[in-house]
C-alpha cells in the first residue's frame, strides 16, 4: 500500500483506507456515482465511485476501513482516485494509527513550550484561569493535546489545534516585544484560548467533523463561554479582565463575513486577529506545496487564499 502522500497521477491503488466521507450524486446525464474522501495518516485524496453498483463495490459506510482498488488521476490540477472495487477490512487486517494524520512536530514538545508561556504570564488571574485548563483538568488538556484546528481547511490532523494554538501564541509574543503598546498578559492569554471551543466544535479523530454544538454555535462563542465559566471559578476575577479577554475571542477572525461576532476594538484584538490569519494561511500554502511536490506548475484556485497558487521557482 501507498500512502496519499505519495501517490501521483497514472498510479494503481491497491491499499486499505479510511472512508472519511461518502456521498451519493448523479452526473448530468442522470447517471449515479458517489463521491468518496479517503484518508491516512499523512492526508487525504478525493476518489470518484463511477459504477457504485457494480458486483466489485461491496456495501461500506462513512469511517469504515475500506480495501480500495482504482487509479490516481488529475483532475482540475488535483490528484484523483477512480475507485474499480472496494471491500470493507476486517479489524485484523489494519492498524488504525496508519488512518489518523498526526503533526509532524512532538507534541510532547509543543504542551511544555506552550506551558511556559502560560508560566511567563505575569497577570495572576488570566495565569490562574490557564492552568486549571491547561495543567489542572486532565480531560482538557488530554482533548487539546489531540484535537485538530479544523476538519479540512489547515492543521487537520491529530496535535493540529496545538500546534497551531502555539504558533500564533508565539507570533503574538514577537508582536509584544516589537510594539510595546500590546498588553502581553492580556495577548498571550487570547491567543492560548482563542480556539480552544474547537475541542468542542470539532469530534475527536477519526471522525473529526462538526459537532451539533459546534453547527448551532461555533468554536468562536463556545470559546468565550469557556472563559467565562472558568473565570466564574477564580475569586475576584475582575470584570474588565474578562471582557477584555472574550472580547479577543470574538474578534479574532476579524470580520463579520468570516465568523467574528465582533470586530476588533482592542489592539490586543487587532493583533490576534493577523496572528491567527497568518498562521492558518501560511499553514494552508504549506500544505498545498507538500500534496504537490511533484507539480511544477500551476496548483490551482484556493478559496481561502484567494489566488491561483505557484511553487516558488529557484
Amino acid at each position: 500500500m501507498k500512502y496519499i502522500k505519495e501517490l501521483k497521477e497514472g498510479d494503481s491503488v491497491n491499499g486499505i483506507y479510511l472512508c472519511k466521507h461518502r456521498q451519493a450524486a448523479v452526473t448530468k446525464n442522470g447517471k449515479p456515482y458517489e463521491t468518496v474522501v479517503l484518508q491516512d495518516k499523512t492526508g487525504t485524496i478525493d476518489a470518484k465511485v463511477w459504477e457504485p453498483n457494480s458486483q466489485g463495490i461491496g456495501e461500506y459506510d462513512v469511517l469504515d476501513y475500506i480495501d480500495v482498488h482504482g487509479e490516481v488521476t488529475s483532475f482540475q490540477s488535483s490528484l484523483q482516485v477512480n475507485v474499480k472495487r472496494i471491500r470493507v477490512c476486517q479489524e485484523d487486517e489494519y492498524d488504525p494509527a496508519d488512518y489518523l494524520p498526526v503533526s509532524a512536530k512532538d507534541i510532547d514538545g509543543m504542551y511544555q513550550e506552550l506551558l511556559g508561556l502560560i508560566r511567563s504570564i505575569g497577570t495572576e488571574c488570566y495565569r490562574q484561569l490557564l492552568e486549571n485548563l491547561f495543567v489542572k483538568d486532565a480531560g482538557f488538556a488530554k482533548a487539546f493535546r489531540n484535537a485538530s484546528a479544523a476538519k479540512t481547511v489547515h492543521h487537520g490532523f491529530v496535535g493540529g489545534l496545538l500546534e497551531h494554538t502555539l504558533s500564533v501564541a508565539k507570533l503574538c509574543d514577537y508582536y509584544c516585544g516589537a510594539y510595546p503598546v500590546l498588553n502581553r498578559d492580556l495577548l498571550l492569554t487570547a491567543a492560548i484560548c482563542h480556539d480552544i471551543g474547537k475541542i468542542r466544535e470539532i469530534s475527536a479523530f477519526p471522525e473529526n467533523d462538526y459537532t451539533d454544538d459546534g453547527q448551532l454555535l461555533g468554536h468562536i462563542v463556545m470559546g468565550s463561554q469557556m472563559v467565562a465559566e472558568q473565570a466564574a471559578v477564580i475569586e475576584g476575577f475582575p470584570h474588565v479582565r474578562l471582557t477584555q479577554l472574550q472580547h479577543c475571542i470574538l474578534a479574532h477572525h476579524g470580520k463579520y463575513e468570516y465568523g467574528s461576532p465582533k470586530l476588533p476594538a482592542l489592539v490586543e484584538a487587532l493583533a490576534l486577529n493577523y496572528a491567527d490569519d497568518t498562521d492558518a494561511k501560511l499553514e494552508t500554502f504549506k500544505e498545498i506545496l507538500e500534496n504537490h511536490k511533484d507539480n511544477s506548475g500551476w496548483l490551482g484556485y484556493n478559496r481561502l487564499l484567494e489566488s491561483n497558487l505557484r511553487a516558488t521557482r529557484l
